[in-house]
């Protein structure tokens, strides 16, 4: 579950496969991240990743940012067909109809959710109250009953793409869930000990 590579520092033994990881893992994974439009993009990039790997999307991070505006959720709920046929023709990010109309369904139902709770409101009221860090490889989890019942929620909001596997990587990456193994220095650091 853990590694030392290459500077001593215990980690998340995932880190070592590349370099980004390693600076994804360090400064931004597990540690809160509070915002509408910050949420948006870790779940619109969490959507994309899904069937991929997240290196893929690590690497084309900038790309979708730029394509989409920096993920403000008033500019991409404006995009139309000609937004569209632009995002299938950039190379730089994942050219999927399904993922992109579904950014431009969920920047929609992101600024409805201003009339009611909110983005941030919503992934915080169903974040699981109590977590345990994974000590061994059989107690990492893809899903859990907080992320299907995220799922759903978003789902009945008017969102798209958003399954439970999808809602739980947003906890780990937006540190809902603290998911750094036992003994990782930044879990660790996170949690305070």
């Amino acid at each position: 579950m853990l590694t030392h590579e290459p500077d001593g520092i215990a980690r998340c033994g995932w880190v070592t496969s590349a370099p980004d990881y390693l600076r994804y893992h360090d400064s931004e994974w597990g540690r809160r991240v509070r915002g509408e439009r910050e949420l948006f993009e870790r779940l619109m990039l969490e959507a994309f990743q899904s069937g991929l790997s997240w290196l893929t999307i690590l690497r084309k991070r900038e790309a979708f940012r730029a394509a989409f505006r920096d993920f403000d959720p008033d500019t991409v709920a404006g995009f139309g067909d000609a937004d569209v046929a632009r995002l299938m023709g950039d190379a730089a990010i994942v050219r999927n109809q399904r993922k992109i109309d579904a950014t431009l369904t969920n920047a929609r139902a992101v600024v409805r959710l201003r009339d009611t709770v909110g983005l941030e409101r919503l992934i915080e009221e169903h974040a699981p109250a109590e977590h345990s860090r994974p000590g061994a490889p059989d107690e990492v989890v893809g899903f859990s009953s907080e992320s299907t019942a995220l799922s759903k929620a978003l789902k009945r909001h008017g969102f798209a793409h958003v399954g439970p596997t999808t809602c739980y990587s947003l906890f780990q990456a937006c540190g809902f869930v603290n998911d750094h193994a036992v003994g990782c220095a930044a879990g660790d650091e996170i949690a305070g000990e």
